[in-house]
């Protein structure tokens, strides 16, 4: 396990335990990519994703907790298999894997604003992201009374369990002389291992994490009382004024202890901010220890060392702003590494952004257009253009052209079996062989309109394109997410993986049309139209047929809108036409 990068991989002998275990000769063979990847997954899973810090377990789902906010984000789900993975770890109903319809990060869906602004009190660590990324100045604003908060430097202990007791020390004690006490945690299972060693002391107190949100303004507004303790998580009432109760002042304001420091100073300051607030008097102590996850991250063993040269044992805690300033280049470090992800992620971004860009314009065209047909018949003719080069190609010899290919072609995707033939191509030019069959399809499409009704046909028209534009816009999106995971490994031969996945990207997305239009011209020429399609049954799967003597809507049946053709390939993927597959009449 590697904790900076919170990575896992296996180790020579477990790579030996799984290849014993699966009956094969090597894990990392070709055919066995998928078996590799569920087994990275159940190891990130089992050893990098923690219960009550990640993730809660509630109600039988397995639900994400933001890291930054400590809220629960209901409906969210990890990717790849990973939710999967937890929810086996944790004996929960395993759910079908999520397939991404559509996908933007937060910075392109925010410059995609006219006017970009907020107010916040702890914009000014992240004054570079807002500049880089959103083109936006921070201006800080004085507050409107002076602080006059007490910020201590740092206390630091050897390990955990002296950290929390010199914690539960400090609340009691102030909790003795009845000042209120705000108890901040990095994860809820730090909150409800401090709630259970308070309860031992008999110390009453609120807590105000994932679990019991609803409660939140109740806990928030009561944690300014005389003698009130709260341990909350990041979501403690941010941005709020806790109000403070009669005498309080008296007292000291409201004490904030922070039991861990975050990996962003944005939050330590967000938790700092719940005291000394309108000028109000306060205090504010971090304890740290050793074994936090940011310090064994980043350079506690300099600290390490230099605790245990001095012979200090456990209860006794180093404070010093040089230590303090240790932590905070540690934090530095930390968010700098995160800004840099951010700012990949949304170079990344840009390239689908592009193409998300042409293919949400034409979705739109498609929706909005009463008539769609000029814009079928370019893309039939872009189809025909394509396969005629490919059969046909004009700088090949004549003789060499495979005239019964394009033929079966035409035959299996466009036109009835024997309207165009090869005697009909015989002696033309490519061009006028692309004109000879554009001519057929017309009146094919003609023949259709009068079956149907220009009305229906308009509909079936929207129907067909919009399905083929959805599947393979969802596609490939899945595909440049699989290529974007991997693209990384080009940088080991001296090339810009950017650079490799703007141009990979686009060769996908020129597919991704092609693959487009292939489907639309194939469907508009050889679908047959049992029952009037409709766009909404599309999105729904099935249409409800409300009836009149208050019994329950009848489910209607959903009925198969194509028919395959006997030049069709065969529904089976044997590849032989459906003629000469499933539909070979005995």
């Amino acid at each position: 396990m590697d904790e900076k990068t919170k990575t896992v991989q296996l180790t020579e002998e477990g790579i030996n335990k799984a290849e014993r275990a699966f009956g094969i000769d090597n894990l990392f063979d070709i055919n066995h990519v998928t078996l590799n990847h569920h087994i990275n997954q159940a190891l990130r899973a089992n050893y990098i994703m923690q219960r009550d810090v990640d993730y809660v377990v509630q109600d039988g789902e397995i639900i994400i907790v933001d890291p930054f906010t400590g809220r629960l984000m209901k409906g969210r789900r990890y990717s790849d298999g990973l939710h999967q993975a937890i929810e086996a770890k944790e004996g929960v109903p395993i759910q079908n894997e999520s397939m991404t319809l559509a996908t933007i990060t937060f910075q392109n869906y925010f410059r995609m604003y006219k006017k970009l602004a907020g107010m916040t009190g702890t914009a000014k660590t992240e004054e570079e992201e807002f500049r880089n990324i959103y083109n936006m100045n921070v201006v800080v604003i004085p507050t409107n009374k002076p602080v006059i908060r007490e910020d201590r430097p740092d206390l630091i202990y050897a390990t955990m369990e002296g950290k929390f007791k010199a914690v539960v020390e400090d609340i009691a004690r102030r909790h003795a002389k009845g000042q209120p006490v705000l108890v901040g945690t990095v994860a809820i299972e730090t909150s409800e291992l401090l709630s259970k060693m308070l309860t031992k002391r008999g110390i009453k107190h609120n807590v105000l994490n994932a679990k019991n949100h609803a409660r939140e303004a109740e806990i928030i507004a009561q944690a300014g009382q005389k003698g009130a303790v709260t341990i909350a998580t990041n979501m403690a009432g941010r941005g709020t004024d806790i109000k403070l109760g009669e005498g309080v002042k008296e007292l000291g304001g409201l004490a904030v202890i922070g039991t861990e420091r975050h990996e962003s100073r944005r939050i330590d300051n967000q938790l700092r901010g719940r005291s000394g607030r309108q000028g109000d008097p306060g205090v504010t102590q971090f304890y740290l220890s050793l074994e936090d996850e940011l310090m064994r991250r980043f350079g506690s063993d300099s600290i390490k060392g230099m605790m245990q040269r001095f012979g200090m044992d456990d209860s006794q805690p180093i404070q010093s702003k040089m230590v303090s300033k240790a932590v905070e280049s540690a934090q530095k470090r930390v968010e700098g590494n995160n800004f840099d992800a951010r700012k990949q992620l949304l170079q990344y971004d840009d390239v689908i952004r592009q193409q998300r860009e042409i293919i949400y314009k034409q979705r739109y065209e498609v929706i909005t257009s009463d008539n769609l047909r000029d814009i079928i018949e370019e893309m039939i003719l872009t189809v025909i253009k394509r396969h005629v080069q490919d059969f046909a190609n004009e700088n090949a010899d004549p003789e060499d052209w495979n005239l019964e290919g394009l033929v079966d072609y035409v035959s299996a995707n466009l036109l009835p079996e024997n309207d165009v033939t090869v005697d009909d191509l015989k002696g033309k030019e490519p061009e006028e062989m692309v004109r000879f069959i554009f001519d057929k399809v017309k009146m094919r499409y003609d023949e259709k309109e009068q079956q149907l009704g220009p009305e229906k046909m308009r509909e079936f028209e929207k129907v067909i394109t919009l399905r083929a534009v959805d599947s393979k816009w969802m596609d490939h999106i899945d595909a440049m997410d699989q290529l974007r995971q991997g693209i990384h490994l080009r940088a080991y031969g001296q090339i810009d993986p950017l650079r490799e996945y703007q141009q990979e990207g686009f060769q996908m997305f020129e597919s991704m049309i092609e693959a487009i239009e292939e489907d639309v011209a194939k469907y508009i020429m050889k679908a047959e139209i049992v029952s009037n399609l409709k766009r909404e049954e599309v999105a729904k799967g099935q249409a409800v047929i409300p009836k009149s003597d208050g019994e329950k809507p009848k489910q209607k049946p959903i009925r198969k809108t194509v028919h395959i053709g006997r030049n069709d390939p065969c529904f089976c993927g044997s590849g032989k036409k459906y003629k000469h597959c499933h539909g070979k009449t005995v």
